[in-house]
């Protein structure tokens, strides 16, 4: 009996996968103009939970915005979600994030990424790479929100820094590394 229900569970857990880090990539494919809306509505939640969000914006060289990121998991979890990135207000690429992991958990949840570029060499050494990975190919500094939505000022000396906001609103203590990005053919 303990083999059988070890066996489901194997199984279970790497139908999770596949269907997250695999298949989903399909199922969730979005055109750009869908993209587009969607990280214009992130924006616009950002705008309100985060004080002066719209000067970081501005002051920005480049903003990368997931507005849908889902994840799930049960033992075995991964995370994707496509975006765009904007420069100067405008769109120009569209990138997937893809994460896997391993560990504790079970659910699903839905979050938006806003990460911006805030110097040109960051933003630059970003678009050459095809398959750029958080912690490998730079450090992006995520960035708490007081509940006031007051910013964390302490990272801003940072190249590239983020923002999570979950169903809930602003995420905490979570972090971007090992995420990967890919740019899309869109």
């Amino acid at each position: 009996m303990r083999v059988l229900i070890k066996n489901n569970v194997t199984v279970v857990m790497l139908l999770c996968l596949v269907f997250i880090l695999g298949l989903a990539q399909n199922s969730f494919a979005a055109t750009g103009r869908e993209i587009n809306v969607s990280a214009d509505v992130a924006l616009e939640r950002f705008y309100k939970e985060v004080k002066d969000g719209k000067n970081l914006i501005k002051n920005a060289k480049g903003v990368l915005i997931f507005p849908n990121v889902y994840k799930a998991g049960f033992v075995v979890g991964g995370e994707y979600g496509q975006g765009a990135l904007r420069i100067n207000g405008k769109t120009v690429d569209y990138y997937s994030t893809t994460t896997g992991s391993f560990g504790f958990q079970l659910g699903a949840q839905k979050k938006s990424i806003i990460v911006l570029f805030m110097g040109n060499d960051a933003l630059n050494k970003f678009r050459k790479s095809s398959n750029w990975k958080a912690g490998i190919n730079a450090s992006i500094a995520v960035i708490a929100v007081g509940a006031d939505g007051s910013i964390d000022t302490e990272k801003f000396n940072q190249p590239i820094i983020a923002f999570i906001i979950g169903q809930k609103g602003l995420m905490y203590n979570l972090t971007l590394e090992g995420s990967k990005f890919t740019k899309l053919n869109k």
